[in-house]
């Protein structure tokens, strides 16, 4: 792990600990939580300060409420189910600073949690506010940070507080840097890199890092288009970065000379339309018809790709195979996610729609690790600093 305080190094008996955490969970028209993964995966940190007789303060956003109080996006629901998961109940404030907020912590007895309204609803949050940021550091003893979610924006509650409180990350935090860390810096090999979605520019950075970094790396979704029409092959209607070409071709032409195995589809899955029901065929993915789009890898690419990931000793997987939010265009993802199961190494997933993919698809217990921010962990594998983590007490 990068040479942080953890949690377990500081004292935190009988402290008002201000605890952010990630609670930006998705919420259904009726404002009921429809996937609770991210307040899971806060329990470890929370129970431990409860057990070390803390006073617990957690601080998170949800949604994008620009700065204003938005009744849409209280954290009301939140605070319910958290006090279901921990069977102690958790007071939402009505408020993030202020006077009641004040005497609401003030009231906390050792062990005790309460949650602040969404942070999001100051726009001084976002903005980093040194005044806002000294504010809420006056309502706690300890600065502890958990979300690494967030971690990569440098707001008030992800980085401002570090500034004026003792400073630790929480076993979340250190659960990610540990195992990703790991990978990007003493990987088992051989190392494979699966890299997905539609776009090249969401993905360069971290193809720079990772082609120092990889044994193979494998390339499949919307972004692989793009590397097609650098290689000069037909590519219909799929989806195109044509400004991103000529850096396709240079990433292509430095993982040659690197010794890095870059490998393409071979075939994919085309439709004239992006639909479910639009009929379906399998084709070579330098004979893409013009007027059909590439909406999967083909089962080719999916044998080929399944087999060196199940033969892997690390491997990182960030972003879908296909439109894999259509049933009929998530075979290549799922034949990515089998495979990732049958791995005996170590497997991540990158956060997002990966995430989101190994989920629905039932395989998320046999991955060693699941990242729980998508931009963050993106971030982490460029080698980026995280302003969230780089805010925390070195050791």
């Amino acid at each position: 792990m990068l040479n942080k305080k953890s949690i377990q190094e500081i004292d935190v008996e009988s402290r008002k600990v201000l605890l952010r955490v990630d609670f930006n969970v998705p919420l259904d028209e009726n404002g009921a939580i429809t996937d609770d993964r991210r307040i899971r995966e806060a329990l470890p940190t929370i129970r431990y300060l409860r057990e070390h007789n803390a006073k617990v303060v957690l601080m998170s956003h949800l949604g994008r409420p620009k700065g204003k109080f938005n009744i849409k996006y209280s954290l009301k629901p939140v605070a319910e189910r958290l006090s279901e998961k921990l069977g102690a109940e958790v007071r939402l404030a009505g408020d993030v600073i202020g006077e009641s907020v004040l005497e609401m912590v003030d009231s906390l007895k050792e062990g005790d949690v309460m949650l602040l309204e969404n942070v999001r609803f100051y726009e001084e949050e976002e903005k980093n506010d040194k005044e806002f940021s000294r504010k809420l550091a006056s309502l706690g003893d300890i600065y502890v940070n958990d979300a690494f979610g967030t971690a990569h924006r440098a707001h008030a509650t992800t980085a401002g507080i570090a500034e004026f409180l003792p400073s630790a990350v929480g076993f979340l935090i250190k659960k990610e840097l540990d195992i990703m860390g790991k990978a990007l810096t003493a990987p088992e090999r051989p190392f494979v890199a699966i890299l997905g979605g539609a776009k090249v520019s969401d993905k360069i950075g971290v193809i720079e890092n990772l082609l120092d970094k990889v044994d193979t790396l494998l390339i499949g979704g919307g972004m692989s288009y793009t590397f097609f029409k650098a290689m000069g092959y037909e590519i219909g209607k799929s989806i195109l970065e044509a400004d991103k070409v000529e850096l396709a071709g240079k990433i292509l032409k430095k993982a040659e000379t690197k010794g890095v195995k870059l490998l393409l589809p071979v075939d994919t899955t085309v439709a004239a339309e992006f639909s479910n029901e639009a009929p379906l065929k399998t084709v070579p993915a330098a004979m893409i018809p013009k007027d059909q789009m590439g909406m999967d890898i083909g089962e080719n690419t999916s044998r080929i790709f399944a087999e060196i990931v199940k033969n892997a000793k690390t491997v990182v997987w960030n972003g879908p195979m296909g439109v894999f939010e259509m049933p009929n265009f998530a075979k290549g993802t799922l034949a990515l996610a089998k495979a990732m199961s049958e791995c005996t190494g170590t497997t991540i997933i990158g956060g997002g729609d990966s995430a989101a993919a190994i989920e629905q698809m039932g395989f998320a217990d046999k991955m060693t690790h699941i990242s729980t921010g998508g931009g963050a962990s993106l971030k982490f594998l460029e080698g980026k600093v995280l302003p969230g983590i780089d805010a925390i007490d070195d050791k």
